[in-house]
């Protein structure tokens, strides 16, 4: 646990207590992950679709690659800058930092989901072939990769110029591979322009729905359209990123961007894990098509909304009470003070079970995976 002094300064106990196994675990994390994700991506694609097989499956080199990968990714990372960058939507303030300012965000990326929209319309109208981005799945992730690994190299370098108050309490124990993969800075900016941020929900998250509809649209191309697993994989999806688009200012309050350094973790989780191993049930359904029954197509639709409505009302008063504990949504809800000062709610949808808004994030995922399933012949 870390000492209330350090809390107080800014500074980091050396000798602090590291997360994730320590040195080692970092090590082996950001050694090991991107290899995951790789070996993750050919699987679905592979003829059994077997993820849980010794030797696991990795792509070859030439699968790696394709010279229209990066320029494709460095693009969509760029128009998404620019969105960011637009005075669209209301600017609102982060919680208060340790120096007692609150740095301000544009709340906009639900107009950057949107855009991004209308865009894939127009390819589809000039006759683009959007398939061709399941195509190149696996040559964007190794881009995405390498990404990830020059931005969080550039965060560890630039950390050192930050003043004392804007490093990350756990991200600064002095262990040169640990806080490359922990993060020392807690909000990086240049200028106005919020590296953590950005990367949190928008290239990544985005990229995400739309490589998705890319899938889709490999499946018309082979089979003339798309099956009702596909479609109730990505409507699901998207409807679980435009949730979190649309409620941009509740992650303001969330672990990553107010306690967290940004550092490898959070750059390749965003960047990399999320828009492609996030959206490996579409790709399997491309290789391994589906029928599914009326009665399992009712009972996965259920299965999601319930899910969705724990997963948003337990956010959404998780969001108020760290906002604003006074508010009357949650004043009269029982909590307990901890270590830090700080308190934690043990009623309403904390007093059900500990961790409410994860249960539901284990239903949606759940209802995303059930299309993939195959069905019993009667």
């Amino acid at each position: 646990m870390r000492s209330k002094c350090q809390a107080a300064s800014g500074k980091s106990v050396h000798g602090a207590e590291k997360e994730f196994g320590g040195t080692l675990g970092a090590v082996c994390i950001t050694t090991f992950l991107p290899l995951t994700l790789l070996s993750l991506v050919c699987g679905s694609r592979s003829p059994d679709g077997a993820l849980l097989r010794w030797p696991p499956p990795l792509p070859s080199p030439e699968q790696l690659w394709d010279p229209r990968a990066p320029p494709l990714l460095l693009s969509w990372i760029a128009l998404h800058a620019f969105l960011y960058s637009l005075p669209l939507g209301k600017v609102c303030e982060g919680i208060r930092l340790r120096d007692g300012t609150r740095l301000k965000y544009p709340v906009n990326g639900f107009h950057s989901l949107c855009i991004s929209g209308a865009l894939l319309v127009l390819l589809l109208t000039l006759d683009v072939p959007v398939a061709f981005l399941f195509k190149l799945t696996l040559p964007l992730a190794t881009c995405a990769t390498g990404v990830s690994f020059a931005l969080s190299a550039y965060l560890y370098v630039r950390s050192f110029w930050a003043p004392p108050h804007a490093l990350a309490l756990g991200g600064n124990t002095g262990n040169v591979l640990y806080d490359f993969f922990i993060g020392r800075e807690l909000n990086p900016r240049i200028g106005h322009f919020d590296l953590k941020y950005f990367c949190e929900l928008r290239p990544g998250l985005i990229g995400w729905v739309v490589l998705n509809f890319g899938v889709l649209m490999q499946e018309v191309e082979l089979r003339g359209s798309a099956s009702l697993a596909m479609i109730l994989v990505n409507s699901f999806q998207l409807l679980y990123v435009a949730d979190a688009l649309w409620n941009e200012e509740a992650v303001l309050t969330t672990m990553d961007i107010a306690h967290d350094g940004f550092g490898f973790m959070l750059v390749f989780g965003d960047l990399s894990w999320v828009p492609f191993a996030y959206g490996l049930q579409a790709a399997f359904l491309v290789e391994h098509p589906q029928d599914l029954s009326p009665p399992a197509v009712a009972a996965i639709v259920a299965l999601k909304g319930i899910g969705y409505y724990i997963f948003r009302k337990s956010n959404s008063q998780k969001n108020q009470f760290r906002r604003n504990p006074a508010h009357p949504s949650v004043a009269r809800l029982e909590t307990i003070a901890t270590a830090t000062g700080k308190r934690l709610l043990v009623s309403g949808w904390w007093g059900l079970v500990r961790h409410p808004n994860y249960l539901g994030d284990l239903l949606m995922a759940l209802a995303w995976s059930l299309p993939c399933e195959k069905q019993k012949e009667v």
